[in-house]
């Protein structure tokens, strides 16, 4: 169909920027002289970031550090997902931080209806992991835009494949 516009709203991040996030975390506990003794390990893996150290007190430093080094690469703070702190092996506290990526099937379902609701014109498409919507005009889609980032979701929408 000619003249319609459309894009497609996801959740997902920059999986490098991550791992130099990571990256420049390790290397600031290493030098930082409240962190330096503290034997801390942080491994990242498809699906988490593992986080060992010697104290409840420099994980939450170490999380600290995680999130502001996070934020300066452009990555939103909603990709983390926090478990609980356990004990490990030698008197250590272990924290697995879950990495949310994609737009879940209830989620999709709730944002479609509240596009659907607000927006009547506007056609959304749930298309697995993402949504896709179409309208006749630009200006309906960017004030889908505007209304989707008001509202607080769970994860971090992003909205990409803008075509007009």
């Amino acid at each position: 169909m000619a003249g319609e516009c459309s894009f497609d709203v996801v959740s997902q991040f920059d999986e490098q920027e991550l791992v130099n996030a990571l990256d420049q975390v390790r290397r600031e506990v290493q030098t930082r002289y409240d962190l330096k003794d503290t034997k801390t390990e942080i491994t990242h893996s498809k699906d988490g970031i593992t986080i060992l150290t010697d104290s409840t007190l420099t994980l939450k430093s170490v999380r600290d550090i995680l999130e502001s080094k996070a934020v300066r690469r452009g990555l939103p703070l909603k990709i983390f997902k926090p478990g609980k702190e356990e004990n490990a092996a030698g008197s250590r506290v272990r924290q697995v931080i879950q990495l949310q990526q994609g737009i879940s099937q209830e989620l999709g379902k709730e944002i479609n209806k509240f596009i659907r609701d607000m927006f009547p014109k506007v056609r959304p498409q749930l298309q697995g992991e993402t949504v896709r919507v179409i309208a006749k005009s630009r200006d309906e889609l960017q004030a889908v835009i505007v209304a989707l980032k008001q509202k607080d979701y769970p994860v971090a929408l992003q909205f990409i494949n803008y075509r007009g």
